[in-house]
């Protein structure tokens, strides 16, 4: 029982208070680390499109999904790593560049059933507000226009990360996802099934795996 001595359990109760201590204080310990290391970050950039992706998600035939995405689109970013609630984001994309990997569906897609590519060309997304949940996410919330409609939508932002390429130039990631019922924005165009149900969910999942590069 030498071992286990009244020293020995007191240093251990102690030890086991302080642990309770630091870990009922480390989320704000974490989050204001966060924000001091995020700190040197502050600035200006622009979404690398190469390096980037935005995808959406829609049900079908009640069964299964159908995944998509925009591949011309331009972005900025303006990331304040003391007052994350400064930062803002703007994003123009090209809805003729949607693609599903069916040439037959994307032609449909950009009619006038859908987005109405001729007559409204581009999708846009201008923040309007920005909140740090934690260390590593973050709350956006903005405008999104499609087919001439805007509607408030909110972005749940991951931040994956920052670094130096070889070419010397700095990056920084989010990863970020929302939902939008497609007929908020005009896009109501369905079949019903036989089977009951429709055809196409209104609901879509949106997707954005952004890399971005300092301006």
């Amino acid at each position: 029982m030498g071992l286990f001595n009244r020293k020995g359990a007191e240093t251990a109760t102690s030890t086991e208070t302080a642990a309770a201590t630091s870990a009922a204080t480390a989320p704000t310990a974490v989050l204001d680390a966060a924000a001091t290391d995020l700190a040197h970050l502050t600035g200006d950039y622009t979404i690398d499109t190469t390096h980037s992706r935005i995808g959406f998600t829609v049900r079908h035939a009640m069964v299964t999904n159908v995944r998509g995405e925009f591949s011309d689109y331009q972005g900025t970013l303006h990331l304040d790593g003391s007052d994350p609630a400064a930062s803002s984001a703007e994003l123009v994309i090209q809805v003729a560049s949607i693609s599903t990997g069916n040439e037959q569906r994307d032609g449909h897609l950009r009619t006038g059933d859908f987005f109405e590519a001729e007559s409204h060309p581009e999708i846009s997304f201008r923040s309007t507000a920005t909140e740090q949940l934690d260390a590593d996410t973050y709350r956006m919330t903005g405008d999104l226009s499609i087919k001439g409609t805007a509607r408030p939508v909110v972005l749940d932002l991951e931040f994956t990360g920052t670094a130096t390429d070889p070419y010397g130039i700095q990056r920084l990631g989010f990863e970020g996802r929302t939902t939008v019922d497609r007929t908020d924005f005009g896009l109501s165009y369905n079949a019903a099934l036989e089977t009951g149900g429709v055809l196409i969910g209104e609901k879509v999942k949106l997707s954005f795996d952004i890399s971005a590069v300092r301006a």
